[in-house]
């Protein structure tokens, strides 16, 4: 099963003056389990492509299904439909209300209509994935947390609904460089240890090479590239500029040396492992000038 758009366009305030089309003619599959990065300049159409995928807007032409279903068709199927993909919005936290984490991450489990039990473990299973252990966090404020705690109590309270689908239009939106890397290290455990697909909008590079295994560039409403992030990255034909993109520093730190003629494997995108493949070229070098 997937989340399949088909032709969809989405206009802004048609009929109007300010009438704006978005989404020109979407085509697009989300298969269960991708850990897809959506990319693009601001004004893109990135964060209109998400809120098409769990039907908070409905395509001005074009249909949207999530496991073959319209998410727009008439009946008591389309709220359970919907309910496969989670949305995560920018500032996630400025949603959260309850006096403690554990009813502000059951809101959703109860409203289902669950039993007692059945939602304390939802809620203990959904903060354990996000790193925020119940014995240690179930009766805290939320807003005595960190920004960074904060935001992953509010991915919880999403979690906690169990969806097929994770969509998070940028989760490190506003956090300092520390929380940005807890957010992110902790969607990829999530992402590993969940099944659940991923969907992530980011501006930043860095991180969208290192996490996504697909990537989607967005321009003027459009999908100019899917594919994957080395191919992406590798092919220099492609005008990154002119989708509002620039290259990851790991990438291109390793053009400057291989211009230079150090051999570095160009297909690279963990620091780590990029590290590592330039003290090996190095050491190969002068083992060669000898």
């Amino acid at each position: 099963m997937s989340i399949a758009l088909s032709g969809v366009f989405y206009t802004y305030m048609p009929g109007t003056p300010y009438s704006r089309e978005a989404l020109r003619g979407i085509d697009l599959i989300i298969e269960p389990g991708e850990f897809i990065g959506i990319i693009g300049h601001t004004g893109s159409g990135k964060s209109t492509l998400v809120q098409h995928l769990n039907g908070l807007l409905r395509p001005t032409k074009g249909v949207v299904k999530v496991d073959g279903n319209d998410l727009h068709a008439k009946g008591a199927e389309k709220k359970r439909v919907r309910q496969r993909v989670g949305m995560v919005f920018q500032y996630p936290e400025h949603q959260l209300f309850e006096e403690s984490v554990f009813d502000d991450v059951a809101f959703g489990p109860r409203n289902l209509g669950l039993t007692a039990d059945e939602v304390s473990q939802r809620v203990e299973s959904a903060l354990e994935r996000v790193g925020l252990p119940a014995s240690d966090y179930a009766t805290r404020s939320p807003f005595r947390l960190s920004g960074g705690q904060m935001r992953r109590v509010a991915i919880a309270g999403v979690i906690a609904l169990q969806p097929e689908y994770l969509v998070l239009d940028e989760p490190s939106a506003g956090l300092d460089p520390r929380g940005r890397d807890e957010i992110y290290e902790q969607i990829l455990q999530l992402y590993h240890s969940s099944g659940m697909a991923v969907v992530l909008v980011t501006h930043n590079m860095e991180d969208v090479a290192r996490l996504a295994k697909r990537l989607l560039v967005m321009n003027r409403g459009r999908i100019e590239f899917d594919g994957k992030p080395t191919d992406l990255f590798r092919d220099e034909t492609i005008p990154l500029h002119e989708f509002g993109i620039s290259l990851p520093s790991v990438t291109s730190l390793i053009r400057t040396l291989r211009a230079r003629g150090l051999t570095v494997d160009d297909t690279l995108l963990d620091p780590g492992e990029v590290a590592g493949a330039i003290e090996v070229a190095l050491g190969q070098k002068r083992i060669g000038s000898c």
